[in-house]
C-alpha cells in the first residue's frame, strides 16, 4: 500500500484541479487602472449671463462630411524581409531554367540581387543565355558547381531597369509610332564580354561541362523529375 505522501504525488495536477471544481470559478482579472484621455477642456467665456466656463473639444469636428462612404486602407504593419536563397543554390552552381524564352537551358548562377532575383548568365558564349534576372521558383538546381572568380561590381538590379515610355497627347494618339525598338546598350554589351571572360575559363576547367552547359533539358516518355537526381 502506498502511503499518503505517495498518493498525492501520483495525482496529477488535472485531476486535482477537477477535484477542486476549478473550471467552475469565475477567473476574475484586475486591470491595471488607464486614466482616459482628454477629451474636453475649459474655456473662459465673458459675459454675467454665461456661465463663465464653457467645456470645448480639443478637436473640432467637420462642418461638411463625404455623401459617400470611403473605404479606409487598413495599416499594414508588415515589414518587407530579404528573399531567403534555398541550400541547393550558391553562387556558381548550374541551374536549369524553366521559364522565359531560355527554358531548358542550362546556366550558371552568378550571385542574388538585392531583389531577391538569382543573375544568371550562359555564359552567352557558351549557349547563347545573356545576363538575365531569374525567380528561383523556377529553376532546378543541380549538383554541378563551378568556381567562380571575382565578379564586377556593376552587376545590380540597376543594369536592368528600362527608360519608361513617353506619354502622349491627344494629337500625337492618332499618329503612327515610328519609334525603333529598344537596343541593347554598349555598356550592357561590354559588361556582358566581361563577365563571359571570367566565366567562360572556369567552365572550361571542368570536364565535359562545356557540352553539358550547351545542351538542352529534356524528358521523354517514363522519365519523370521528381524521381532524378539533378
Amino acid at each position: 500500500q502506498w502511503s499518503a505522501t505517495e498518493t498525492k504525488a501520483v495525482v496529477s495536477t488535472q485531476s486535482t484541479g477537477k477535484k477542486r471544481a476549478l473550471y467552475k470559478r469565475a477567473k476574475v482579472q484586475t486591470k491595471p487602472s488607464v486614466e482616459p484621455a482628454a477629451t474636453h477642456k475649459t474655456k473662459q467665456v465673458q459675459g454675467e449671463k454665461n456661465g463663465g466656463t464653457r467645456e470645448v473639444p480639443l478637436q473640432r469636428q467637420p462642418r461638411f462630411y463625404p455623401t459617400e462612404d470611403t473605404k479606409k486602407p487598413l495599416n499594414n504593419r508588415r515589414k518587407v524581409k530579404p528573399t531567403k536563397l534555398r541550400s541547393s543554390i550558391s553562387p556558381g552552381t548550374v541551374l536549369i531554367l524553366l521559364g522565359g524564352a531560355h527554358r531548358g537551358k542550362r546556366v550558371v548562377c552568378l550571385k542574388q540581387l538585392p531583389s531577391g532575383l538569382l543573375l544568371v548568365t550562359g555564359p552567352y558564349k557558351i549557349n547563347g543565355v545573356p545576363l538575365r534576372r531569374v525567380d528561383q521558383a523556377y529553376v532546378i538546381a543541380t549538383s554541378t558547381k563551378v568556381e567562380l572568380p571575382a565578379l564586377p561590381d556593376s552587376l545590380t538590379d540597376g543594369l536592368f531597369k528600362r527608360k519608361p515610355k513617353p506619354t502622349k497627347n491627344e494629337k500625337e494618339m492618332f499618329v503612327e509610332n515610328t519609334a525603333e525598338d529598344p537596343k541593347i546598350s554598349a555598356e550592357k554589351i561590354a559588361l556582358q564580354k566581361e563577365v563571359d571572360a571570367l566565366v567562360v575559363p572556369a567552365v572550361k576547367s571542368v570536364d565535359m561541362l562545356q557540352s553539358y552547359l550547351r545542351s538542352r533539358f529534356t524528358l521523354t516518355k517514363g522519365q519523370f523529375p521528381h524521381e532524378m537526381k539533378f
